[in-house]
């Protein structure tokens, strides 16, 4: 998944804004800095700079990933364009 969008958004950067952990989960918000190539999401980004947060959780089973639940903020790109 993460080279598939690093190639459609070679900028891709994300900061932990907030991050807790309550074994097998981890709960964090991310503060995502980018500027994608095309779309996305989509939207028809083209090139523009966009900053949105998304909250993700994870759930670990034997050291690995085994679900994620994830919500972005999609509107606030929206107000963006």
């Amino acid at each position: 998944m993460l080279e598939k969008d690093f190639r459609e958004i070679p900028d891709l950067f994300f900061d932990i804004q907030l991050l807790i952990a309550d074994p097998p989960r981890i709960a964090s918000r991310l503060l995502f800095d980018c500027t994608p190539k095309a779309g996305f999401m989509g939207l028809s980004i083209d090139g523009r700079r966009v900053v949105f947060n998304e909250n993700v959780f994870y759930e670990f089973r034997e050291g690995k990933i085994e679900q994620v639940w994830s919500v972005i903020d999609k509107a606030a790109i929206e107000a963006q364009l």
